[in-house]
């Protein structure tokens, strides 16, 4: 098997739209992620064996980062020419992959942690395999309950 290496994002434009998140990769393609994201409360932990990606948006939410964690089946030169990150993590690791988002390997699943207090912008997880994709936006707890619960990904007004 290659040896592949953790990789530093590009800032890529995104798409929030009630449907659900578009990332344009700097080689003109686009992934769709569909549907509304779950708000969850600052962390999530993804099912076993799903690909991770995270994505954190700039303010004005049209431009963004994304990494993928522990994804070791994209060679690097794909990775390097769409402007998505990579880190590799190992058993019990946690890595910063933004100021304010951690991902932690459990074994099999990955947690990814926020602090939307530091994040400028909105933080996306997307976790899929070839049966399905989940979605989530990691937002602030404010006083025991979930801040912004809304039913679309859209612009905040």
């Amino acid at each position: 098997m290659t040896e592949r290496s953790d990789i530093a994002p590009q800032t890529l434009h995104v798409s929030l739209e009630p449907e659900g998140v578009e990332v344009e990769y700097l080689d003109g393609r686009s992934v769709f992620y569909h549907g509304v994201p779950q708000k969850r409360d600052e962390s999530v932990v993804c099912p076993p064996g799903r690909d991770v990606h995270v994505l954190v948006t700039s303010p004005a939410e049209t431009e963004g980062v994304m990494v993928y964690v522990n994804d070791r089946s994209t060679h690097d030169e794909i990775l390097e020419s769409t402007g998505v990150g990579r880190v590799l993590l190992d058993r019990e690791e946690t890595a910063s992959l933004f100021p304010g988002v951690e991902a932690t390997n459990h074994g099999y699943r990955i947690e990814v942690t926020a602090n939307p207090s530091i994040v400028d912008g909105r933080v996306f997880v997307f976790a899929e395999d070839q049966t399905g994709e989940a979605s989530y936006e990691l937002v602030e707890t404010v006083d025991g309950e979930t801040a912004e619960v809304t039913d679309e990904p859209a612009r905040r007004a």
